[in-house]
């Protein structure tokens, strides 16, 4: 409390001082409620007293944007020797640190728990008291998790590493400059790794209405009673589960007809199931029309056919899909070419239009996910200070989907199989044949492999289960390094894991090869050796 009105206005006069910028005031709707754990957070990543440094020379590298992407792409080139500068004009450590994966997975712990509590007595655990999920706390504990993890991509760490961190907008000003408040860098490479935001409604009301988004749900300190969801894809899917099991009542909007339509059908039809368990309602096959406020309800008006209906609740996600962050950055006086909906447009090298810059991440590729800009990152690294000729189209990048049960995929897709049946063997050992998930309770699931016929080499593979984000590695490792299913069926797996469904997998396809006339050979050997 103020201790005076006096106080109070200067107090608050200061405070506004501190945030006269967009990009400030950006950070401080991001970083609500502003606790002690935000507070660390914002000292860690966007330090208000920040001072940006005085360029001198050109630099080898110029990094815009410091998401996975650009961090990666900025540390490992001062490693190797190189002269780096990292332009950031929001929070470092991008969406995965801020607003995606580490407090989205922070949810999704708590709600996990939730759900053992509630199913304990499935295990012949009765708990003293029935289960009572604290939203409030649920949110503290991911606001002081992601402080805690904040360290690892401040700027006190990249500028201790020898790197130049510039804080605020930048823009080209030329082929091989750019400018961040009153200072010119200049650059005899650079990448650009700015990443992407939550896609907008396009519908009447969308604009007027307040909306959550991945930049804004992890801002809340109250669980709504009636939680809204548009979109069924992984982060739709993650938080209408979580949210759930929090005890919002959720009602997930998709226009495919079930969750997850890029994945294997039979992974959204478990899934589906699971989050039905759950208590989340879906409304398949529906476009959204409008939004409407009455009084303080949020209203969806969808149209399933042709038939047009409302769904009422008090807060709505958004989850439908994410745009690459190109405007404002005068791409175009530096002579790089990109679409608003895809991004830059690069070539396999991940080099632009304009062959001294580069991109990398959510703004240059499809695969918008932590560990593919990652690795995009190292790419540029190599191609573009060490003359490497590296191709994105090499990287063999999984993806996973942390429900319960989680859904993770690599390789060929299920429609590519469905297009080419005569050309590919699918093989598939159900959880429920497997001990340890019998053992766990979590029987939900499946391993699938796609097989080039007539071979043991894998084309791709989907896992459902408690731990398919664990057990995907397995199989993106032997796909990597083409080892086939033979010499998985070879590798010794301890026994009870719900991986040994892998090493089941091999066996399943030896036993493909014993064909009748090799078993006929087996049995007059056997016969004659007796």
């Amino acid at each position: 409390m103020f201790s005076d009105a006096a106080d109070g206005t200067a107090i608050l006069a200061r405070i506004e001082a501190l945030w006269e910028s967009p990009e400030a005031m950006a950070h401080q709707t991001t970083l609500q409620p502003y606790d002690s754990f935000n507070q660390v957070l914002e000292a860690n990543v966007h330090p208000r007293d920040w001072v940006n440094p005085r360029p001198s020379g050109r630099y080898n590298l110029v990094v815009i944007g410091g998401g996975t992407a650009g961090l990666v792409a900025a540390m490992g080139a001062a490693g190797l020797g190189a002269r780096v500068a990292l332009i950031e004009r929001g929070l470092l450590g991008g969406d995965c640190l801020n607003v995606g994966c580490v407090p989205s997975k922070a949810l999704i712990s708590s709600g996990r728990a939730a759900a053992w509590v509630r199913d304990a007595p499935r295990f012949g655990v009765r708990p003293g008291q029935s289960a009572e999920v604290d939203f409030s706390e649920v949110m503290e504990r991911m606001r002081r998790l992601r402080s805690s993890i904040s360290p690892h991509d401040s700027a006190r760490r990249f500028t201790e590493a020898g790197i130049d961190v510039f804080l605020g907008q930048g823009s080209f000003v030329g082929r091989n400059s750019i400018e961040v408040g009153d200072a010119r860098l200049e650059f005899k490479k650079a990448v650009i790794a700015t990443g992407g935001r939550a896609a907008k409604l396009s519908v009447p009301g969308a604009e007027e209405m307040e909306v959550l988004t991945n930049e804004s749900i992890f801002s809340l300190t109250r669980l709504p009673r009636r939680l809204i969801v548009i979109g069924g894809g992984p982060i739709g899917c993650e938080m209408a589960q979580s949210f759930a099991r929090f005890g919002s009542q959720v009602t997930l909007i998709e226009k495919s007809a079930g969750v997850l339509p890029r994945d294997d059908a039979d992974a959204g039809t478990i899934l589906q199931r699971e989050m039905s368990h759950d208590g989340v309602k879906f409304e398949f096959s529906c476009n959204v029309v409008r939004l409407e406020q009455v009084d303080s309800k949020k209203v969806v008006v969808v149209r399933r056919h042709d038939r047009e209906f409302s769904i009422e609740g008090d807060a709505i996600l958004v989850a439908a899909g994410r745009i690459p962050n190109v405007e404002g950055m005068g791409l175009e006086l530096a002579g790089v070419r990109y679409d608003l909906r895809h991004g830059v447009e690069v070539n396999e090298r991940l080099q632009s239009s304009n062959r001294n810059i580069y991109a990398a991440g959510d703004v240059a590729s499809r695969y918008r996910f932590t560990h593919a800009a990652d690795f995009m990152a190292r790419l540029v690294i190599r191609n573009a200070l060490f003359l490497g000729r590296e191709r994105v189209s090499d990287l063999l990048i999984p993806w996973s989907t942390y429900t319960s049960p989680e859904v993770a995929h690599v390789g060929i897709t299920p429609q590519q199989v469905s297009d080419a049946p005569d050309r590919i063997t699918t093989l598939t050992i159900q959880l429920s044949e497997v001990d340890r998930a019998i053992l766990d309770g979590e029987t939900n699931g499946f391993v699938r492999v796609y097989l080039r016929r007539g071979s043991d080499r894998l084309l791709g593979a989907t896992v459902v289960g408690a731990h398919a984000g664990d057990m995907i590695s397995e199989l993106t490792l032997a796909m990597k390094h083409q080892i086939g299913l033979k010499q998985i069926a070879s590798t010794i797996h301890p026994y009870p894991t719900q991986a040994e469904a892998i090493r089941k997998l091999g066996d399943q396809y030896n036993r493909t090869r014993l064909t009748p006339t090799v078993a006929s050979v087996m049995r007059r050997w056997l016969a004659w050796t007796r």
